[in-house]
């Protein structure tokens, strides 16, 4: 059932049907950022998200109906990985990261699981995922690993 709320955007379960969307979406998002590291290939950003898509743990955004990204939260060790955040880019700035993000934390937060993530060296998603409070694992010249304890787990 899809998660709804008063902006216009809402979460639902990803079917197989979802994944060339998501794939075109990725290719889009992520160019600028792999672009600039030097990256990018035209196939290998679309065939990453092609092997490693779970429906099952993937859920896609809609603003007013329409496709507008997607996010997965996948069962990672001791808690959860937060994989392929995709909001189409027009749609970025808008606050609909944050509130999706928001969603997602008060679900793992519940659950007192901690979340991991890697995000792109230099990405501007970075600065959201701090502002919600994940902190460097480590890095490489590529990636940036990211994680995040529940609240009750942070003293």
């Amino acid at each position: 059932m899809p998660v709804r709320t008063a902006q216009g955007w809402a979460l639902r379960p990803a079917t197989p049907e979802d994944l060339e969307a998501m794939v075109e979406l990725r290719a889009v998002v992520m160019r600028p950022d792999l672009v600039r590291l030097g990256r990018f290939d035209e196939h290998r950003v679309r065939r990453r998200l092609r092997d490693s898509y779970l429906p099952q743990y993937t859920s896609v955004i809609t603003v007013d109906g329409n496709f507008a990204g997607s996010v997965t939260l996948r069962p990672h060790e001791e808690g959860h990985c937060l994989e392929n955040f995709l909001l189409d880019a027009q749609l970025q700035g808008q606050g609909i990261g944050s509130a999706v993000l928001s969603t997602l934390l008060a679900r793992t937060d519940a659950e007192g699981v901690p979340v991991r993530l890697n995000v792109l060296q230099g990405s501007a998603a970075r600065r959201l995922y701090e502002r919600y409070g994940f902190t460097l694992e480590h890095e490489d010249p590529v990636d940036v690993f990211m994680m995040r304890r529940p609240p009750a787990l942070t003293a």
